[in-house]
């Protein structure tokens, strides 16, 4: 005879607070599936990944330009020392998404306990299928989207700090460290953190708690901040930049609709097809409209520091980027890049968007049980009316929108010539002239010259772009001077006296080329095919900048103050005292 078992007494397979992170890594994966189920590489514009990196002054951002890919380019090159650089990047890509969308259904968790799973499941839908997300990947800032998804839970870190309760301070420390991959992204995570704190009341001091917060911030850009002041590099910028890189705006939307939209990215190419069309209207009141279900919720708890903050921030993030896309405020962005050092690193102002998404997340959320208030039904199948419009209203997101974040496969010559170029021979210059290549094993889209990633001396790069027709200069002086010698066909002896000790051809791309051809007929070959030719400049020798040691004492700070928080994190998650039975 078998005996009932009641089914109390059998745990669930799948805990239920366990489906938003699993739903979460479901989009990553449809977002990114060609990405994540293909060898390669990612090469796509601004986004340049590499079997191998290597420790090189520019890495570290002792350069004359300015240190934007800092501490990610030194990061790569110390992971890739074990893990090849392809999945590398696309591990550290896929993790940001999946993050994203975990800490809003976390945030939502936090500041409305109430609203329930099917609403974490829509906070964590909105902060990965979006029109932001799918601009970023197709411009290619990987790395800026691990600020993105570090926004949701530094506020998570905030609420605890402001409550005086225990795990809130190593969880900011990891959150900054995270977010702390780019120079802009610890500023986003910072700015989330600080609005948050700042609202009067709680347990804590206000005074100590952003101090505190100032304090990490300080220490996650320790890397760049360091480079910055040692190598002066990026302390100038073209005011040209200010209107090449101003928010755009999207069909039938201007420029406020499609911020509004979380879209609106100043390079017309890196959109999603559906965004370049009218559904771009169709999507944005979508979105908007689901977001506006929930905020006569959120009014309701307008007391509620979190909800102020999300507010506030989501209206900056909107009308700010906005109103520096009119004619004064573009005056006013191109007087600060003259006059003001380090402005440049605010000149992409539709980058700022980003601190509105834990706004939008807790809207939506809020929106489910509107919605289930207004009309009755269980709240899942309100959330997955949702669910079905944030999709609807962004269909090309998927499969890496559309099959255009995809990798790539370097042909056979580029592992030729890490082989042969050496560190400490001298620096690489590039031929053709610019930084941009046009390859047809990386697709119709220009791309980072993915030398200055692949081989181990220092890779002279100018800093100039070529943006919506005009050009912004860039600030690497010594770079533009080899790059004229080259074109004007220099002698060996003068490129030389330059401290490069090599040349680089890159055949299979378009590119001026100048006089270059008379420099390279009196240079030493060392390697040659169809897609690339090496030279080598004798008699060259360089040194480490005397700055080195001091770079990589910032860059291990940084990594300190992430494995610091982790360790907090974990001590605090697991060596909880036991209730006594």
């Amino acid at each position: 005879m078998l005996t009932p078992v009641s089914s109390r007494s059998v745990a669930p397979v799948l805990p239920v607070r366990s489906v938003p992170a699993l739903w979460s890594l479901l989009l990553t994966f449809v977002v990114l599936g060609p990405l994540l189920t293909s060898p390669g590489y990612l090469l796509l514009r601004d986004a340049v990944s590499t079997p191998r990196s290597f420790l090189t002054d520019s890495s570290l951002g002792l350069s004359d330009a300015a240190a934007r890919a800092v501490p990610q380019d030194a990061l790569l090159a110390w992971v890739t020392t074990v893990v090849d650089g392809g999945v590398a990047v696309s591990a550290i890509l896929a993790l940001s998404v999946w993050a994203a969308g975990w800490g809003a259904a976390r945030l939502v968790a936090v500041v409305l306990p109430r609203a329930g799973v099917a609403a974490q499941v829509v906070a964590a839908t909105v902060a990965i299928w979006n029109p932001y997300v799918a601009e970023r990947l197709l411009q290619g800032h990987w790395s800026l989207l691990a600020g993105y998804a570090a926004l949701p839970w530094a506020i998570c870190a905030a609420v605890p700090i402001r409550r005086r309760q225990r795990g809130g301070w190593p969880a900011l420390a990891v959150c900054l460290a995270a977010a702390g991959l780019t120079p802009t992204g610890v500023l986003l995570a910072a700015v989330v953190t600080l609005a948050v704190l700042v609202v009067p009341g709680g347990r804590s001091s206000t005074v100590v708690r952003v101090a505190g917060a100032v304090a990490f911030t300080v220490l996650a850009s320790l890397p760049w901040l360091t480079a910055t002041l040692l190598a002066g590099g990026g302390t100038e910028a073209d005011p040209a930049g200010v209107r090449a890189f101003a928010a755009r705006a999207e069909p039938l939307l201007g420029t406020l609709g499609s911020l509004a939209g979380l879209g609106g990215i100043w390079n017309g190419d890196a959109v999603p097809g559906s965004r370049t069309t009218p559904w771009a209207l169709v999507g944005t009141l979508l979105l908007l409209g689901i977001v506006a279900c929930g905020v006569p919720a959120l009014w309701r708890r307008r007391r509620h520091p979190v909800v102020v903050a999300a507010g506030v921030l989501a209206a900056v993030a909107v009308l700010g980027p906005a109103l520096a896309a009119t004619g004064p405020g573009l005056a006013a962005g191109e007087w600060s890049m003259a006059n003001v050092p380090g402005v440049g690193l605010l000149r992409d102002t539709q980058k700022w968007v980003a601190v509105a998404m834990p706004g939008y997340a807790l809207a939506a959320a809020a929106g489910v049980g509107a919605l289930q208030r207004r009309f009755s039904g269980p709240d899942r199948i309100w959330a997955a009316v949702v669910v079905a419009g944030l999709v609807l209203a962004l269909p090309d997101l998927a499969w890496g929108v559309s099959g255009q974040v995809r990798p790539v496969r370097y042909p056979d010559g580029w592992q030729k010539v890490t082989e042969y170029v050496t560190a400490r021979d001298g620096d690489v210059a590039v031929l053709p002239g610019g930084m941009f290549r046009i390859f047809d094993f990386a697709g119709p889209a220009a791309v980072l010259d993915p030398a200055p990633r692949m081989v181990r001396a220092d890779v002279l790069q100018t800093g100039t772009l070529l943006v919506a027709g005009g050009t912004v200069a860039g600030e690497g002086h010594r770079a533009e001077e080899v790059e004229r010698l080259l074109l004007t066909g220099a002698g060996p002896d003068t490129l030389a006296a330059e401290g490069v000790g090599w040349v680089l051809v890159e055949h299979r791309t378009p590119g001026d080329r100048g006089e270059s051809q008379r420099t390279l007929a009196a240079l030493e070959p060392v390697y040659s095919d169809d897609d690339l030719s090496l030279y080598r400049v004798d008699g060259v020798t360089t040194d480490a900048s005397p700055h080195r040691t001091s770079a990589i004492a910032a860059h291990v700070v940084w990594l300190l103050l992430s494995a610091c928080g982790v360790v907090g994190v974990l001590v605090q998650r697991f060596a909880r005292p036991r209730k006594q039975s």
